[in-house]
């Protein structure tokens, strides 16, 4: 409650009323122009209950400060939002990283949250944040929306960190190989400096400057040898660039050429991509 009233007036509120009503965020001032609605969990069950159902993502708010909160994700939260069949994304926030005073960064907190990632694929992340200070207040939400518009799971295994090579998920590599056969245009197996542009005109609205297109096979170069040739970006060297962006943070940009081609959120060729009206 304190973080949703936190958010909306832009201050603390020391004595925020114990259920804060439905607040609706509007598109204009959301990152991805989209409406937000917030609810606040209740202590009814049937109404807790009936709000997780109509959830797309749920924010597990902890105490910093009260370890049986932060206990209380893995061993009530997660398995109550796993009962009642829901299966959207969750974001875990640690709230009062005022009270560690000057130094509010928290480097334990990797080590701490990776078994419940590991057991609960659906935790997208974890924010810690203070209501009373107003820090990362906002970036609990833009996290919140990114997991639904952007969501991790459908792409790769948050659990399967080793490599970026073997992050993504079969289905999401078949996914990228049928865009690159789509966008090699000539058969070649190669995207061309050409191939490419006409795909960045595609899915981004802009070409990519000559400078732009070498700077991007130097990246796939360095890491992968055979992922560019003389003729251009091969397909192992295109499905790399991908990886690449999950494992810096921009799933936004593997999804909007996904979407482009006619996926939905679960990979599958969306129906009015198949038959559109």
């Amino acid at each position: 409650s304190t973080l949703i009233a936190s958010l909306i007036k832009e201050t603390f509120i020391p004595n925020v009323q114990h259920l804060i009503p439905e607040v609706t965020i509007p598109p204009e001032v959301t990152p991805d122009n989209v409406t937000m609605h917030i609810m606040d969990s209740s202590e009814d069950k049937e109404h807790l209950e009936t709000e997780i159902r109509k959830a797309h993502v749920i924010c597990i708010v902890y105490a910093i400060d009260n370890p049986t909160t932060f206990h209380g994700i893995s061993k009530y939260w997660l398995p109550l939002i796993r009962s009642l069949g829901v299966k959207v994304p969750a974001i875990l926030v640690g709230n009062r990283i005022d009270l560690r005073g000057n130094d509010v960064s928290n480097e334990s907190l990797e080590d701490e949250v990776i078994p419940i990632m590991n057991e609960y694929k659906e935790v997208e992340t974890c924010v810690e944040c203070s209501a009373k200070q107003l820090l990362n207040v906002s970036e609990v939400f833009y996290f919140a929306q990114k997991a639904v518009l952007h969501p991790t799971a459908p792409l790769y295994d948050s659990r399967e960190h080793a490599s970026i090579f073997f992050i993504l998920k079969p289905q999401c590599i078949e996914a990228l190989r049928r865009i690159f056969k789509l966008c090699d245009v000539n058969n070649d197996n190669i995207l061309s400096d050409d191939e490419l542009n006409d795909f960045q005109r595609k899915c981004f609205n802009a070409p990519l400057q000559p400078q732009e297109l070498e700077g991007v096979k130097d990246v796939v170069r360095e890491h992968d040898a055979s992922g560019v040739s003389e003729a251009g970006l091969t397909e192992s060297g295109f499905i790399f660039l991908h990886s690449l962006f999950i494992q810096r943070g921009r799933l936004e940009t593997t999804w909007t050429v996904l979407r482009k081609f006619g996926y939905g959120d679960d990979l599958s060729l969306r129906e009015d991509f198949l038959l559109p009206s």
